[in-house]
């Protein structure tokens, strides 16, 4: 009997991790690298302009974001004077360009098209991720011991702070609805803020899991997909009740992960060198069904549905100078 479910177990790791896929059939395909020459140390998170086929990398160990032109494929800018860049939102109309610093605690905004500084927003501390509310023209900045902080997109004025148990991770804002979806790795929790209550709502244990770090919403499917760090496994959670639908392993170190809707994918940046694909196995389930390799501390990402390209930041290591991997997700 002990037998039989050693077996039992052991098959279905082997299900959750399944080894690469050969090279005609990988889901992904790597079409450019693009050299950032002098940029040291950690790179954090990314944001992209598509219409003006534009890329922005908050070099956090640099002091720097770094600006790409996607269509010559080239770096044309580098910003300096940043106090540890780690998240950055970019704002079509009109445009600016959103900087959190978790050096000061401050968030710069920048406009989006001669990179002037607006104006600085002043935080207690750890400013981290930025996302972008487009229906409501706001912009969320995630900072210190816990609190989402709101801006209006246009001006850049402070609208008030949404507090939180314990500092925040990546958060996704529910684009039909009023929620935003928060890891609080602190509290061992996911939180969901009423954006138009400005107040926390309900929280979701996560069990065992610890670290939860990335985080990715799929609407359509009622599904949240939370990244943990120990043990390294993304988990399905159903975005109404907070049930926990599935637990996949993954490589460690995650940092950021997507869904791609059209696709039915998840992508996840591991620091441990992988890019790990997940795909629905049956209704509800997800099994890697691609592990590419990367490098060690290529952690941070950023999918672009516009551009149906995936963005892999790559950090000095050795010999080796940083780079951003672009992979084609159309296969």
């Amino acid at each position: 009997m002990r037998s039989a479910v050693g077996f039992a177990l052991l098959g279905l790791l082997c299900c959750n991790m399944a080894p690469p896929r050969t090279q005609g059939g990988q889901p992904l395909r790597l079409v450019q690298s693009i050299p950032l020459l002098g940029v040291r140390g950690r790179i954090d998170h990314m944001a992209s302009d598509p219409q003006g086929q534009r890329l922005f990398v908050a070099a956090l160990g640099n002091g720097s974001v770094e600006i790409i032109d996607l269509r010559s494929g080239k770096r044309v800018r580098s910003l300096r004077g940043f106090r540890e860049p780690q998240g950055v939102g970019f704002v079509p109309s009109p445009a600016r360009l959103f900087v959190a610093q978790g050096g000061d605690g401050s968030c710069d905004m920048l406009d989006g098209t001669t990179f002037q500084r607006l104006r600085t927003l002043r935080f207690s501390e750890d400013a981290d991720n930025v996302r972008y509310d487009a229906t409501a023209r706001r912009i969320y900045v995630g900072y210190g011991s816990g609190a989402l902080a709101v801006l209006d997109a246009r001006t850049g004025d402070n609208l008030g702070s949404i507090p939180l148990p314990a500092h925040p991770e990546s958060f996704q804002l529910e684009a039909g609805g009023p929620s935003a979806f928060v890891n609080v790795p602190d509290a061992g929790e996911v939180v969901i803020v009423d954006r138009a209550k400005g107040r926390v709502t309900a929280a979701w244990r996560i069990g065992r899991y610890r670290a939860n770090y990335p985080m990715a919403v799929d609407e359509a499917g009622h599904r949240l997909f939370v990244g943990c760090r120990k043990p390294a496994a993304v988990l399905v959670l159903d975005t109404r009740s907070g049930r926990e639908l599935a637990a996949v392993p993954i490589d460690g170190d995650p940092d950021d992960l997507f869904h791609d809707a059209g696709r039915r994918r998840v992508y996840v940046a591991c620091g441990a060198g992988f890019l790990d694909v997940l795909e629905p196995a049956r209704p509800g389930a997800f099994v890697v069904t691609a592990r590419l390799p990367t490098a060690p501390g290529a952690r941070t990402a950023l999918f672009v549905p516009e551009l149906r390209r995936l963005f892999v930041a790559v950090p000095r290591f050795g010999s080796r100078g940083a780079e951003i991997r672009i992979f084609d997700t159309t296969q």
